[in-house]
């Protein structure tokens, strides 16, 4: 599959994506399908800044330390 229509496939979902989620917000059959869809939306967030401030605490605890950098003698 060459880029461009890799790039086709995301530019594509995410218009799709974004007219759902318009639809789900201010379009909804119901108030609890817009609630949900809220929930559904900070959970996903939060989420996902909570793993990325996990995966950066796990790589500072497994990275070794630098080693000191010495002084070149002239």
């Amino acid at each position: 599959m060459s880029d461009k229509s890799i790039g086709a496939v995301l530019l594509m979902g995410s218009i799709i994506g974004i007219l759902i989620y318009a639809w789900l917000m201010f379009f909804a059959p119901s108030p609890e399908v817009t609630l949900w869809t809220i929930r559904i939306t900070l959970f996903a967030g939060v989420g996902a800044i909570l793993i990325i401030l996990g995966w950066i605490g796990y790589t500072l605890i497994s990275t070794p330390p630098p080693e000191p950098i010495t002084e070149l003698e002239q």
